[in-house]
């Protein structure tokens, strides 16, 4: 045969092969996202009707509500941590082994978590065993994307990278769905109105153990499917990739994402964990129906992802986040009011006016991880990615705190969410207009 027969062939069965490897590193990354956000989000649907497990019963319903983000937030802490260590060495040794270490841990704690007693075995021990685990979860949690999403990018085709990153991102609503689903099926089967309710006492254990389960899955699948980034391999190695995130250009493409970010990360918490446990808490629906609200909600959410994706790539991911700001400071805050002030009159309701409120702050995840891979070059990629994305999770970690302190000052609490919304969208539009355009940028 001739040579440049066989070197045609040879560039036919790389590009084959660079393709099935693009496919496997996708599909785990969408699957470990999935898991990654079902483990995060456990403590906000599954333990939102079982708090009283691991709380005095004198608490008062601000409290409550507080000690209930409390578990949330040590994990959203976590991340960070999480993210820059293993970022530091997914830029240093690879993404592949970041991935495995980090979901073999989050596997083990999160099966922890789902055996640990209650209040009245333990006393107050047990919520402060549980906060721990939560943050050490999320020290875990951090490095999961760190590795795995980098990797798919650097994979993905320049043309199809907005849709990839959003197909990626689609396991965030889903494994919410499929959260409330399996709680939905769960408060149907085993009442949880008291302490001592059957749900309350080992119902909630189910999903932490799936979580377990599904992240050991995951793992497996990446020690023996998902093969390292070519795109990393081939290129030059920094030394320190912590110390190069932090200088020149890099350290300003990092304060830019962290404005963006922590845009993002308000108007999420306001939505995801503020919301249901303002709606349980304090306006008292019940749990059943915010269950159900949310399992709705995060379907739609799921199905525009990819949509939302695609016209960034057509139109800029700049933009997107832009239009993303300007929702989430005007009309996320205007239905937020809205579903407050009418009460609790029917699920149907509820049920719109949470999607249409969730549709005002999360499709701007559908874009995040196309656009904060493209803003760093390959050599600290990966710690620009983990870092620009957790670490902006800091501060609106704490926003219920923020929310007591507006109630101290007179503010009625079930309002003070919508100064977190309005805050979120205003940073997520001054970031975007800060930052360039990326969609034409070439990782490699």
């Amino acid at each position: 045969m001739a040579p440049r027969a066989v070197s045609f062939r040879q560039g036919l069965q790389a590009d084959a092969a660079a393709h099935d490897a693009g496919q496997r590193a996708l599909r785990a990354a969408f699957i470990g996202f999935f898991v990654d956000m079902f483990d995060m989000y456990l403590p906000i649907v599954v333990l939102g009707p079982a708090m009283s497990y691991f709380q005095p019963a004198t608490l008062s319903p601000a409290l409550k509500s507080t000690l209930f983000y409390i578990v949330f937030a040590l994990s959203l802490v976590g991340r960070p941590v999480g993210a820059t260590l293993f970022g530091h060495y997914g830029d240093k040794l690879g993404r592949r082994w970041v991935t495995i270490i980090s979901m073999g841990g989050f596997a083990f704690v999160t099966l922890l978590i789902g055996l640990l007693p209650g209040y009245e075995s333990w006393g107050i021990a047990s919520i402060v065993i549980l906060t721990l685990l939560r943050f050490v979860d999320g020290v875990f949690l951090g490095g999961e994307y760190t590795g795995a999403n980098p990797l798919a990018m650097e994979y993905a085709p320049k043309e199809k990278r907005g849709e990839w990153a959003a197909f990626i991102h689609t396991g965030f609503p889903l494994s919410l769905a499929a959260m409330s689903l399996i709680t939905t099926g769960l408060l149907r089967m085993l009442p949880a109105g008291t302490a001592h309710s059957p749900y309350v006492q080992w119902g909630w254990r189910i999903p932490f153990f799936l979580g377990a389960l599904f992240a050991s899955g995951i793992f497996l699948y990446y020690v023996r499917r998902v093969p390292e980034s070519s795109v990393w391999a081939k290129a030059e190695k920094t030394k320190s990739p912590l110390k190069e995130l932090f200088r020149g250009d890099n350290f300003r493409c990092l304060a830019q994402v962290f404005l963006v970010m922590s845009g993002a990360w308000f108007t999420l918490n306001a939505v995801t964990s503020i919301l249901p446990g303002v709606l349980l808490t304090v306006r008292h629906v019940n749990s059943v129906v915010v269950t159900n609200a949310q399992l709705v909600a995060n379907f739609l959410l799921a199905l525009s992802f990819v949509p939302f994706g695609m016209l960034g790539q057509k139109i800029g991911r700049r933009t997107i986040l832009v239009l993303m700001g300007l929702a989430g400071f005007t009309a996320g805050p205007i239905l937020y009011y809205v579903l407050i002030r009418s009460g609790y009159r029917s699920a149907w309701q509820l049920t719109l006016l949470v999607t249409l409120v969730n549709l005002c702050a999360t499709p701007v995840w559908a874009i995040v991880t196309s656009y904060i891979n493209e803003r760093f070059p390959t050599g600290v990629r990966a710690c620009g990615y983990g870092i620009g994305l957790s670490a902006a999770a800091i501060i609106p970690a704490f926003s219920s705190f923020y929310m007591l302190g507006l109630k101290g000052l007179g503010m009625p609490y079930e309002y003070t969410e919508i100064v977190i919304f309005v805050v979120g969208g205003f940073l997520l539009l001054l970031g975007a207009l800060s930052g360039p355009e990326t969609k034409h940028v070439e990782l490699s």
